[in-house]
């Protein structure tokens, strides 16, 4: 069962990122971290497209090495 906008926006809140509005129902996060940004369409009760979990899934892997990197560094 794909998981709800909602649910993504969640979880990107609780890594860090920043929610900057654009238009319609789109919306555009940032983290300080990382380079690129993702935009998530729909509103908050419809389902994610599976292309949406993969990109949130494979930004928050990628905080998540760069959080053991700065780990193992000090």
């Amino acid at each position: 069962m794909p998981k709800k906008i909602r649910e993504l926006k969640s979880l990107l809140l609780q890594a860090g990122f920043t929610n900057k509005p654009a238009k319609g129902s789109h919306s555009k996060w940032m983290h300080p971290q990382l380079p690129k940004a993702i935009i998530i369409a729909g509103k908050d009760g419809n389902d994610a497209k599976p292309y949406l979990e993969k990109q949130v899934n494979e930004a928050l892997e990628e905080l998540n090495k760069i959080k053991e990197d700065e780990e193992i560094e000090e």
